[in-house]
């Protein structure tokens, strides 16, 4: 099932939908369910908002597949009329994680290159960097998953601007997707980890390069180089893990203005979604609807390309399997 949060008018209250005819219609699963209910007009409160539906766990879900098979005309809306919000907007929680090596290499030797263009004779400066093996691939990539938590408040959803954030002079996009948590996770087993797996979107992890490379000395964060309003746009949709069966053999593609700037796969992952879920649960909980990230697929941002991004410029990331999320950049 594909599922999004949506809205009629900017206005409008958001609620929880199933997309159908090929991405043409949504099914507002609140409405199915009151004009299936015994009792017409009581609306089953598990489809109040997509959150609350992953809240519901697997009755919830096949009860919507029923609904959608039996849903009156009243709960169809034309996709071309809705605004969609992130399918889970805000999450419970957000970790963003580091799982792809290729990104990592090629991302800090340009971090390097970037930082070295602030001072006076930047190539004397790369060299000490590199000589130093400062913003280098840390040992800890390759002994354990790493991460950090991101601002759930800054979620966005696909069509909607990002707002550049007035202290950066470099803005990166980067070209991630991601997991929903559905159920309460304490520590899990990698082996039984995907079955707490509830479905997938597509995430853009847009990235103020300048403040990243400036505050990454600190280590700590990142903070200002990724908290701004709107810098994290999700969607389109949340495809339930019943429909996306191979997270693991996806292609993964983004464009900026038409044109593409990035083609990879999925398969390139060094660490699995399974081995995050054992890692982060680790005397710790996981609740349903809390998001986290696989990180930037290899060759997946501009720092890897050393091509950033302009007022105006409209970003697409496309994940086989999910669809297109789209957002413009608005200064």
């Amino acid at each position: 099932m594909r599922l999004v949060s949506y809205r009629l008018g900017e206005r409008g209250i958001m609620r929880a939908g199933a997309l159908v005819d090929d991405g043409a219609t949504i099914i507002d699963l609140s409405v199915a369910s009151a004009y299936a209910s015994p009792r017409r007009g009581d609306a089953d409160p598990r489809f109040d908002s997509v959150l609350a539906m992953i809240q519901g766990g697997d009755a919830a879900l096949e009860l919507a597949y029923t609904l959608i098979r039996s849903a009156p005309a009243s709960a169809r809306i034309p996709r071309a009329d809705a605004i969609l919000d992130a399918p889970v907007q805000p999450p419970v929680q957000m970790r963003d994680c580091l799982c792809f090596e290729g990104h990592l290499v090629q991302a800090f030797r340009n971090a390097r290159r970037l930082r070295a263009q602030q001072f006076p004779d930047p190539e004397a400066k790369f060299a000490e960097l590199e000589r130093e093996g400062i913003l280098a691939v840390p040992k800890t990539f390759y002994e354990q998953p790493i991460y950090y938590k991101a601002n759930r408040f800054a979620v966005i959803g696909t069509d909607h601007d990002v707002r550049w954030p007035a202290y950066s002079n470099v803005l990166d996009f980067e070209l991630e997707f991601g997991f929903f948590i559905g159920k309460q996770a304490t520590d899990v087993s990698k082996e039984d980890a995907r079955s707490y797996i509830y479905g997938y979107t597509i995430f853009n992890d847009m990235t103020a390069r300048d403040a990243q490379t400036a505050e990454m000395g600190g280590q700590l964060g990142p903070a200002k180089g990724k908290d701004f309003d709107t810098a994290n746009p999700m969607g389109p949709c949340l495809v339930t893990a019943d429909e996306l069966t191979d997270p693991y053999n996806l292609t993964m593609i983004a464009r900026v203005n038409g044109e593409e700037w990035t083609r990879a796969r999925s398969n390139t992952m060094y660490w699995k979604f399974e081995d995050l879920i054992a890692h982060i649960s680790r005397s710790e909980t996981l609740y349903p609807g809390e998001f986290i990230g696989s990180g930037t697929v290899e060759g997946g941002c501009g720092l890897e390309l050393m091509r950033f991004l302009s007022p105006g410029d409209t970003v697409e990331l496309e994940v086989e399997g999910i669809g297109v999320l789209r957002n413009r950049v608005v200064r």
